[in-house]
């Protein structure tokens, strides 16, 4: 695809070059600066300076003055020039001689004494651009001759040439270029690559030089551009190795020159413009009788035979903009790109983002939204001038303005879309997914208010699932201007939260109780009821906690008291006094009883008037279920179940308060019962429980409750005291009643077989009646003689093992003590004061020695005995 890079401007015209004298051909040319050379076939050379003149309208153009014209003395045409312009110097190529001439008078400079400043024989030469030589006062040249197969090197001086170089080549070379010590080289059949210092070659590819002409081109350190066959243009390092793809150009090139990233390229008719960085045909000029193409320092001249032109590059960032308006943007960022070695680095990354940010607005108008979205990171956006473009986005109080000049066409996304409502949906998506992902980035730094505003007004208006992790995360959303796209999207949920976000509580509260109640219409949250509990119970204002708790009851207590009940223990959370809240739930029954529940049976609260008001509760609940007609006898069990586990399982309620309540009330016997023992007034609660309910099991289950947490001493008498209601018996044995049954006897016998471990068997068998088999009580005393056993043989062990303990810790307290005793024939015994005559003796505790007789009759007359430790010792 074309791109007009380069203009042809004409630099010197016929008339100024030749006059009236028609005959006169431009042969070669040379430009070093503002000067240029030119030499014609009629042996003269020519020297012109060219201006460069901008027109208002950034035209630019050349003005040619001619300043000197010089006859060489010979009848060849001069062949080539080369501006030698640290010694200012022309070197001259005519009539196979190169000689030196003034680049200031065209004087041919003398030979200086001992060397000459002329070469015969020559065909071809070039300047080495690259020189080895440190001197900056020569150049060094290559020269092909053409009489042998060699090139030879020389050192070119003010008024001299030196020879310093002579290499052979395998075939006649007809053009070169070097490069440092690397000579690139035609020869007749192929390009080779020779290293003239150390003598290295390498063949390139076959070329036949008298189909068409060579073309051999330094294009840079150590890279050169050849004409290879096919219409090739090919490039070549100094290693022999291409690593730029070739152009196709004309198989009739003339000449080449390399204008980065550009390739032109002269043929009879045209001049052919090919990119470097993707190979393509960029533009074609016409140019008729064209025969020379050179570029002086970045400078492309070329040649008709009567006229010189340059060829003028347009600036760069014009070249980009003319891709991007024809959409063409991978050409445009490839140009970008590859024009960055001759951009200073600064200008370039300016220019560079702001290509990709271009690109990235072509794209999103093709829908590309992939590589929209890749150019606007590469290149950093403002991500505001995306929004921009969506009517109402940007806050109204956002300070943002356009790039100017602007980074694209479209008006906004209507101009955009053009009706398209499709398009319109697709865009806004992609601008979801952009924001979304680049919110919490660099990019968004400094316009965070923006570009969550921008969000929260697109997932409200599409409905997206995310509005609600938006607002329920750290946001920057403005509250004025995020409210009407709330509500007119019936998102009053989110609208709440964002109040909570910018600390209006009461706000959202009053904004969600109105949705509960219907008043608004919302269906974000079905369990919007329970949000608003869940918000209470974690909210640090009390006064919105009490204003709103009453609201929450009054729609369903059990939810409600969650409020009071499932309040966290944080240190940013005010905790409520418990007596307050009782006080405020008295207008609401369940919900205090629900609030009590979980004071005694949660948290275990440790007061009495909290475990007295619930059992109160639990009580008036049960004599509520009794007074009614019919009785729920389902409600009334499970009423009365846990009216008993509280009774049970609380030591913290008054009692006789509670008995008081329940004492006329024949159908709470078993409850009656349970206070009783809490009393300690077990006679009471067993004569309930027997002789009132009849109920054996429940008799023998208090027994054990009552006596859980106490000594077997207590557990026995209450087992005792329950056997003798079954006897009806008190406890020394006596009659109490004349009352009495088969089934009394029985319990009395099945409590006696099935705790007989508890009883004191001698004390049963004076209560039982004498009439009783042993048969029936069998199993009792079965257990009961052998638990008589086992307490023995246990007492025997016990006493056995601290007496084997005691003994081995008098062992080892001797052990630890052991020392030599010393008695002497000096040394008296401490209990008859005699001296020892033998060595056997008794220590006493404290390690004194005495008589062993002294002892034994100390141990006669003692009433109680010692322990004494025999120990022999020398002295």
């Amino acid at each position: 695809m074309s791109v007009k890079a380069f203009e042809l401007v004409p630099a010197v015209e016929r008339d100024l070059l030749m006059g009236d004298k028609a005959r006169i051909n431009i042969e070669c040319i040379e430009c070093c600066g503002k000067h240029l050379y030119m030499g014609t076939n009629d042996c003269f050379i020519h020297h012109f300076l060219l201006d460069e003149v901008t027109s208002s309208k950034g035209k630019l153009s050349y003005s040619a003055q001619k300043l000197l014209h010089k006859y060489l003395g010979l009848k060849k045409p001069v062949a080539e020039l080369r501006a030698a312009s640290a010694l200012e110097r022309l070197i001259v190529l005519c009539d196979g001689i190169v000689f030196l001439v003034d680049m200031v008078t065209l004087e041919t400079v003398p030979s200086a004494a001992g060397g000459g400043a002329k070469i015969r024989g020559v065909t071809a030469f070039c300047i080495n651009e690259n020189p080895v030589n440190g001197d900056p006062f020569c150049v060094e040249m290559g020269v092909l001759s053409s009489k042998r197969r060699t090139v030879q090197i020389y050192m070119v001086y003010e008024d001299r040439v030196q020879l310093v170089k002579e290499v052979t080549t395998p075939e006649q070379p007809c053009a070169v270029s070097v490069d440092g010590y690397f000579l690139c080289l035609a020869l007749a059949t192929q390009y080779m690559i020779l290293n003239y210092n150390t003598g290295a070659s390498q063949d390139l590819f076959p070329y036949n030089s008298e189909e068409r002409r060579p073309i051999v081109k330094r294009i840079g350190r150590e890279e050169f551009l050849l004409a290879a066959p096919g219409g090739l243009g090919m490039f070549a390092n100094a290693e022999g190795v291409s690593q730029r793809a070739p152009v196709n150009w004309s198989e009739s090139v003339i000449g080449a020159a390399v204008c980065f990233p550009y390739v032109v390229a002269l043929d009879e008719s045209f001049i052919t413009i090919h990119s470097m960085l993707d190979q393509q045909l960029k533009q074609t000029l016409s140019f008729r009788d064209g025969h020379i193409l050179q570029d002086f320092e970045g400078k492309v001249i070329l040649a008709s035979t009567k006229a010189v032109y340059v060829l003028v590059p347009l600036p760069l960032e014009r070249q980009i903009q003319d891709l991007l308006a024809s959409h063409r943007v991978e050409e445009a960022l490839l140009l970008t790109e590859g024009a960055q070695q001759n951009i200073p680095k600064d200008k370039f990354q300016i220019l560079h983002k702001r290509i990709l940010q271009q690109a990235g607005f072509i794209q999103f108008g093709q829908l590309q939204f992939l590589e929209a979205k890749e150019h606007f990171r590469k290149g950093q956006l403002d991500v505001r001038e995306l929004i921009s473009l969506y009517p109402l986005l940007l806050p109204a109080s956002s300070s943002f303005t356009r790039c100017h000049p602007p980074l694209h066409e479209f008006a906004d996304l209507n101009h955009l879309a053009q009706g398209d409502q499709e398009k319109v949906l697709r865009c806004k998506k992609f601008l979801i997914s952009y924001l979304g992902e680049v919110r919490s980035t660099e990019v968004a730094n400094g316009c965070k208010e923006d570009v969550d505003t921008a969000l929260l007004k697109l997932y409200a208006e599409q409905d997206h699932d995310s509005l609600l992790d938006l607002l329920a995360s750290d946001n920057a959303c403005q509250l004025a201007d995020s409210l009407p796209w709330l509500e007119k999207y019936h998102k009053y949920f989110a609208l709440g939260l964002l109040y909570h976000y910018n600390g209006q509580d009461s706000a959202a509260l009053q904004l969600w109780i109105r949705v509960v109640d219907g008043d608004l219409q919302d269906s974000t949250r079905s369990d919007l009821y329970e949000y608003i509990v869940d918000f209470l119970y974690s909210c640090s204002n009390l006064d919105l906690v009490w204003k709103y708790a009453d609201w929450a009851l009054q729609k369903d207590p059990t939810i409600g008291v969650h409020i009071f009940t499932k309040r966290p223990a944080r240190k940013d959370l005010s905790e409520l006094n418990p007596d307050d809240v009782i006080t405020y739930l008295g207008k609401h029954s369940q919900a205090l009883l629900l609030y009590l529940e979980h004071l005694v049976l949660e948290r275990r609260t440790k007061k009495e008037k909290f475990h007295t008001h619930l059992a109160v509760l639990y009580l008036e609940r049960v004599l509520s279920l009794l007074s009614e007609s019919p009785t729920d006898e389902q409600k009334l069990t499970r009423a009365r179940e846990r009216l008993q586990a509280l009774l049970r399982e609380s030591n913290l309620y008054r009692a006789q308060f509670l008995l008081g309540k329940m004492e006329n009330c024949e159908q709470l016997l078993l409850e009656r019962a349970t206070l009783h023992g809490k009393l300690e007034e077990h006679d009471k609660a067993l004569h309930i429980l027997v002789h009132k309910l009849r109920d054996f099991p429940s008799a023998e289950a208090f027994c054990t409750w009552a006596s859980s947490c106490r000594d077997s001493a207590y557990r026995q008498q209450l087992f005792h005291l329950l056997l003798g209601v079954y006897l009806d018996r008190n406890l020394s044995g006596k009659p109490q009643t004349a009352a009495g049954g088969g089934d009394l006897e029985m319990a009395a016998v099945d409590l006696l077989n099935r705790h007989g471990e508890v009883f004191d068997a001698v004390r049963v068998l004076r209560m039982l009646p004498e009439g009783w088999s042993l048969q029936l009580l069998r199993p009792f005393l079965g257990r009961a003689i052998r638990a008589s056993m086992h307490a023995c043989r246990t007492s025997q062990i016990a006493l056995g093992l601290a007496h084997s303990e005691n003994l081995q810790l008098l062992h080892d307290r001797l052990k630890d003590r052991k020392k030599p005793i010393f008695v002497s024939e000096k040394k008296g015994c401490h209990l008859c004061h005699n001296t020892f005559s033998e060595p056997d003796v008794v220590c006493l505790p404290g390690g004194v020695p005495v008589h062993t007789h002294c002892v034994a009759q100390r141990v006669r007359d003692s009433p109680t005995k010692r322990q004494l430790t025999n120990s022999s010792n020398h002295t």
